[in-house]
């Protein structure tokens, strides 16, 4: 196996800089104290005092996911039944750092991937309410993914790279007949609906053993939701993704019968195969790939 390293910082965030941006842009927070949470793929996350976490990107890439947060999770915010960390405050370039950046409230919670649920059958209602209410026709405005909320199919060259990649560490024969079927199932073709995008158990939170909000919405775009709906094999526990798939399709939204699962099991076995890909570095998002990929090839047939 020759996975990748998660990208490069284009741009050092030290907890100095962050001091200094705090200091000249918004001086009412200046001597809280700051603390490093995290270096994301595109964002480096510090916490500022108690209750709230300022967003930088380390990447250029990174940029303009942090404007589409700034631009749309307000507007989305009030209709969600799970908290989501909407921007509160907007920075701006300088001392030295070249690009837009965030400060949004903290929530309270581990993230899934380190302390996962104490009852999945919460989470697994939890979930599939948020992304219900989540799945709505989204404007012409919103923000476009290459690689989220597309036609499955769309995926396949970059599955074959990872699969390269992986070599012999995974079974690239079931993967990519899975992934096929996936594929002729059916497409989205409906109208666009608001996605995540990214939702995997390190942006889901979770609070005395409840999933308590939804994290991470840089590549919130609007699509196909089984892109999102990938997270039933993330996350939970074979026997409970019959209560989310029910709960989301009392909803009403959108069929959720077999074409929708059989994609969005197509979704969890491509992004298994990214994060395993590259995350070398990482093992977080290693052990994320490898769970989410052992659920999917036990769910074959």
């Amino acid at each position: 196996m020759n996975a990748s390293p998660m990208p490069p910082a284009e741009v050092d965030v030290s907890l100095g800089l962050v001091r200094r941006l705090i200091a000249e842009q918004m001086p009412d927070l200046a001597g809280r104290h700051l603390r490093m949470l995290a270096h994301g793929w595109d964002n480096v996350m510090v916490r500022i005092g108690d209750d709230l976490i300022a967003r930088l990107p380390r990447r250029a890439v990174a940029v303009g996911l942090l404007l589409n947060e700034l631009r749309w999770l307000p507007r989305l915010s009030p209709r969600l039944p799970l908290p989501i960390p909407a921007p509160v405050r907007a920075g701006r370039p300088g001392c030295g750092y070249p690009w837009p950046w965030s400060v949004v409230s903290h929530l309270p919670g581990d993230i899934a991937a380190r302390t996962p649920p104490g009852d999945y059958g919460q989470a697994a209602v939890a979930l599939a309410e948020f992304l219900a209410a989540m799945h709505v026709p989204a404007p012409a405005q919103a923000p476009q993914n290459p690689v989220r909320g597309i036609p499955l199919a769309n995926r396949a060259a970059r599955l074959a790279d990872n699969l390269d990649q992986l070599g012999t560490t995974v079974d690239a024969t079931a993967m990519t007949r899975m992934f096929r079927a996936a594929v002729e199932s059916t497409v989205w073709d409906r109208t666009p609906v608001w996605i995540h995008g990214d939702l995997h158990p390190a942006n889901v939170l979770v609070d005395g053993g409840r999933v308590s909000a939804v994290i991470d919405f840089g590549d919130i775009t609007a699509g196909d939701p089984a892109t999102d709906l990938s997270v039933a094999w993330m996350l939970l526990p074979a026997d409970d993704r019959h209560a989310f798939w029910e709960t989301y399709a009392a909803a009403g939204r959108h069929p959720a019968g077999d074409a929708l699962r059989i994609r969005a099991r197509g979704w969890a076995l491509v992004l298994s195969a990214a994060f395993l890909g590259h995350s070398a570095d990482n093992p977080l998002m290693a052990a994320i790939g490898r769970h989410t990929l052992d659920a999917v090839l036990a769910d074959d047939g």
